[in-house]
């Protein structure tokens, strides 16, 4: 289906809205009546700018407070709407919102409500406008689709349809069944928006927290199936009011809105784009240094051993069990410290899943390839992170040979002294603060991770959220995290990233990996008698935990042990122990650990 997205869901000038929505790949936009005010150009030449970017202008919005008011009010609404339909004859726009009123002077009588908004679809109609009617969800009246709907059937206008919004529709509970009552040629008009489930008034809810469909909680699939089943046609358009969009980059809110109508046609079964390709497991972590001795002593200390040398590139392989973590010293001088730059992703099928990735927009990057190297495809995150979709160790059953992106390496001497990490648990990932949703849309839709429920993380100097995708059996793991100012940005030298590396044993190889000089984070003494009070231990057990810095949690499931390293650069590690069927990831002592890396950094 065509796409279309209103201009007040983007950030600047309308003009580089139009700029940015063009770039994306949107068939259309709404025009918002604000957007046009401040704007500095004619209709004519927005239509014209519009024109040239292969846009078109698919509705004008909004009109408010029309309808079932005293017929003084009405006589001064009727001369502002024509108006208004000259405006959008200059304009090239050809449907006009109009919203359900919130005026005081409107009354409760559907009656006069239709027979007002028959008037002003007659004179729409002169115009070659047609009037789409949106109960607004604090509407004064008609605050619900079926009651917008019942007043435009009473109407009977061939220029007068409703105009359905997710947001209004379901932040109401209404059951979107009734949508396929409504015949297809009289839903003149679709807006989409998502939200997260709030206790909040719902005008504060939708001016401040709308979001992209597939970033919230609401069924907008089920509404666009329920439409479409009742034969709507005309464009998915987004009309997001966001706080966060309305400071963001407008090219870059662009892409991300487009991707999420994408997955939404996915989703309701419109399209059919490449299958998502789920990772089965983490291939590598790379981290970038320009100095390996800033971080190869910790990994040595942490019982990793370096295996290998890259043939044609300055990339070391370190490995211990299956967990394997790359140092690239290809830096150039924007990182001098270690950084985890690089995620290697255990893929089914990495050209599926590169094409996925193309498909939904992630930007595919340029690898520079040596003949005879494994082809590796890699996308950008939102963060910047590279995802690699890798092949560790495979037969290819047309060459029937060995492949993988170890080949390219050359084995080095070594001498393995292991300390008990099997394997690469999971990944923490901060996000810039304004691209949390972004990521989270990124990691479900292109990587194929199920996300899992957001949780709020007091920090000493702020709330954190964070939020964790994974694949179903938890081989894949990523947290992905955000502060809540832009000052904690990683490029503005915020909150570091970090790599969660798994034990059967964690305090055997916590004592192994400090005997080997690994610095521990150290843990208040008060968090252990807050422990003590909290959970019964066998004797000895608590005390082992108070010695070594182990951070302990538990719930229904199962038991989880973890512990950190200070950080180095950029970059710190976790060694953890699931016990069970433990699925989280300390929330409850991330505090601690928020606080103990604050005052060491102090």
């Amino acid at each position: 289906m065509r796409t279309s997205i209103a201009t007040v869901s983007l950030s600047g000038t309308l003009t580089e809205k139009l700029t940015a929505a063009a770039r994306a790949g949107f068939d259309g936009v709404e025009i918002f009546e604000n957007d046009l005010i401040g704007s500095p150009l004619s209709p004519e030449e927005i239509r014209e700018r519009a024109a040239d970017l292969g846009l078109t202008i698919d509705l004008f919005q909004p009109m408010r407070d029309i309808e079932a008011v005293p017929a003084d009010e009405f006589a001064r609404n009727l001369r502002r709407a024509e108006h208004k339909f000259r405006l959008m004859r200059r304009l090239g726009a050809d449907t006009v919102l109009v919203c359900s009123s919130v005026s005081p002077y409107a009354v409760d009588d559907d009656a006069l409500a239709a027979g007002q908004l028959r008037r002003l679809a007659d004179l729409a109609q002169e115009s070659g406008i047609r009037v789409a009617y949106e109960a607004l969800a604090w509407g004064r009246h008609v605050n619900t689709y079926e009651h917008a709907w019942r007043i435009v059937e009473a109407a009977d206008h061939p220029a007068l349809g409703v105009c359905l919004d997710s947001f209004h529709i379901l932040a109401r509970g209404s059951d979107v069944a009734g949508i396929e009552a409504i015949p297809g040629d009289k839903i003149f008009f679709l807006q989409l928006a998502d939200a997260p489930q709030m206790s909040l008034d719902v005008l504060q809810w939708s001016r401040h927290h709308r979001c992209f469909p597939g970033q919230g909680d609401l069924d907008v699939t089920g509404l666009v199936r329920a439409a479409v089943r009742a034969g709507y046609d005309g464009p998915l358009s987004l009309e997001v009011f966001n706080d966060v969009f309305r400071q963001a980059d407008a090219g870059r809110t662009a892409v991300d809105a487009l991707r999420s109508l994408a997955l939404l046609q996915e989703s309701a079964g419109l399209t059919v784009p490449p299958a998502p390709v789920v990772p089965t497991g983490f291939a590598f972590v790379e981290i970038a240094t320009a100095d390996t001795a800033r971080i190869a002593p910790l990994l040595t200390a942490l019982g990793f051993s370096r295996t290998a040398r890259h043939s044609g590139k300055p990339v070391d392989l370190w490995e211990q069990g299956d967990a394997r973590i790359l140092l690239n010293t290809d830096t150039g001088s924007h990182r001098p410290e270690p950084s985890l730059t690089a995620v290697g992703l255990e893929s089914p099928d990495p050209a599926g899943a590169s094409a996925r990735a193309e498909s939904l927009l992630a930007p595919v990057l340029p690898r520079r390839r040596a003949p005879g190297d494994a082809p590796l495809d890699a996308v950008a995150a939102p963060d910047g992170t590279e995802f690699f979709f890798c092949v560790t160790d495979r037969t290819d059953p047309a060459e029937k040979k060995r492949i993988g992106w170890t080949g390219d390496f050359a084995p080095a001497p070594h001498t393995p002294d292991p300390i008990g990490i099997t394997r690469l648990d999971h990944v923490a990932l901060t996000q810039p603060w304004h691209h949390f949703d972004e990521a989270t849309l990124f990691h479900r839709g292109v990587l194929g991770l199920r996300p899992h429920a957001s949780v709020d993380l007091a920090d000493p100097y702020g709330l954190l959220r964070s939020r964790a995708v994974s694949n179903e059996d938890g081989t894949v793991r990523i947290a992905l995290g955000v502060g809540a100012s832009p000052t904690q940005d990683p490029a503005r030298g915020g909150r570091p990233q970090h790599v969660a590396l798994a034990t059967d044993d964690l305090v055997t190889t916590v004592r192994r990996a400090l005997a080997a000089g690994a610095r521990m984070l150290p843990v208040p003494a008060n968090y252990y008698d807050d422990l003590a009070a909290h959970y019964e231990f066998a004797p000895g057990e608590l005390e082992s935990y108070r010695e070594l810095g182990i951070l302990y949690d538990r719930d229904g499931k199962g038991e989880f042990r973890h512990c950190y390293t200070v950080t180095t650069g950029r970059v710190f590690f976790e060694l953890v122990e699931r016990v069970g069927g433990y699925d989280g990831y300390g929330a409850r002592n991330a505090p601690v650990r928020l606080a103990a890396q604050h005052a060491l950094a102090d």
